[in-house]
């Protein structure tokens, strides 16, 4: 599940994104920002971080620096 979200990710960023405006409010951009909540966390969890971000990308919000969360001790990675 892991490979083939990066999967799409990266064709969004490769086929997509490259025809479309600048439009991100964030840096990294959501793209970036999804792509390591996923390798950092996970499908689901980092797929969740990553779709809040993108929700959260919007004219009315501020946007700015906004990095991936790091990686609590006690929280178990799985893949």
């Amino acid at each position: 599940m892991k490979r083939l979200m990066l999967a799409a990710i990266r064709f969004y960023r490769r086929a997509i994104s490259p025809h479309l405006p600048d439009s991100c409010r964030y840096y990294p951009t959501c793209s970036q920002y999804a792509m390591t909540a996923i390798e950092r966390f996970g499908a689901l969890r980092g797929g969740w971080l990553g779709l809040k971000r993108i929700l959260r990308c919007h004219p009315f919000h501020k946007g700015g620096y906004d990095p991936v969360p790091d990686l609590p001790d006690a929280v178990i990675r799985r893949d």
